[in-house]
């Protein structure tokens, strides 16, 4: 299975009234194992970045001006993409930006079905936690210390770390230990490999509602339950 997992940075919320995309940053997994191949790009939004994006992105118009056009780049985003399933944290934002501008072109859209969007995932986890990817990366003990303002690659990154604990976590090793991905430069097509220590098992608590519902459940699918018995009735019932 072929997956890209992706990141924007624009210079707004609405494409429709005229926001652009200022950065793409994308990376390949295959079987959710990074290959090394990475899409990044800054693009020239032909239009001043507002105050309050560069506060989020640091990139400025200045800065912007001299790369290409979204129009100059789309072709070769597409050919990164392919067929492969995209993975974004709030995909629906990064998808209606990249959608909005492809259909400017006139160039194929991406369709929503092959979208996951691990926004989605992670609140149907942990109902009512924060679910941002700081927030993410901080449960799952991914180090993000150097993201000290959203970059599209690095968020990607972070992305695709956060998007393996939220699929069950790293595979176990043979050792032991856990296997991870580390994202390996261009030029490698096969994801490095390196052990850690053994985490245990994380424990997700039940509402009593939830209780309730199991026990229920249990109750009404599951006749004469040995662990509802009394052990001590059991072994007199077998002596008689």
């Amino acid at each position: 299975m072929r997956e890209i997992v992706f990141d924007t940075e624009t210079t707004g919320f609405d494409v429709e009234n005229g926001d652009r995309l200022v950065e793409i940053g994308a990376l390949e997994l295959i079987n959710h194992v990074p290959t090394g191949k990475t899409f990044h790009q800054y693009i020239n939004p032909e239009r001043e970045v507002p105050e309050d994006a560069f506060k989020v992105h640091g990139l400025s118009y200045e800065f912007l001006k001299d790369y290409p056009t979204f129009e100059q780049v789309a072709d070769k985003w597409l050919e990164f993409v392919g067929d492969g399933i995209l993975v974004a944290h709030n995909a629906s934002f990064d998808f209606k930006f990249i959608n909005g501008q492809l259909k400017e072109l006139g160039k194929p859209l991406h369709e929503w079905k092959n979208v996951v969007d691990t926004l989605e995932i992670a609140r149907n986890m942990f109902p009512g936690a924060r679910c941002s990817l700081d927030a993410l990366c901080k449960r799952f003990e991914i180090d993000n210390s150097h993201r000290t303002k959203h970059g599209a690659l690095l968020d990607a990154e972070l992305l695709a770390d956060v998007y393996l604990e939220l699929l069950g976590g790293r595979e176990p090793t043979l050792l032991g230990g856990t296997k991870k991905a580390e994202f390996a430069p261009q030029s490698q097509n096969v994801a490095a490999t390196e052990s850690k220590n053994f985490r245990e098992a994380r424990v997700f608590a039940l509402s009593p509602e939830e209780e309730e519902e199991h026990k229920a459940f249990l109750e009404k699918e599951i006749k004469d339950a040995l662990w509802l018995k009394n052990p001590e009735e059991e072994k007199a019932a077998s002596e008689n």
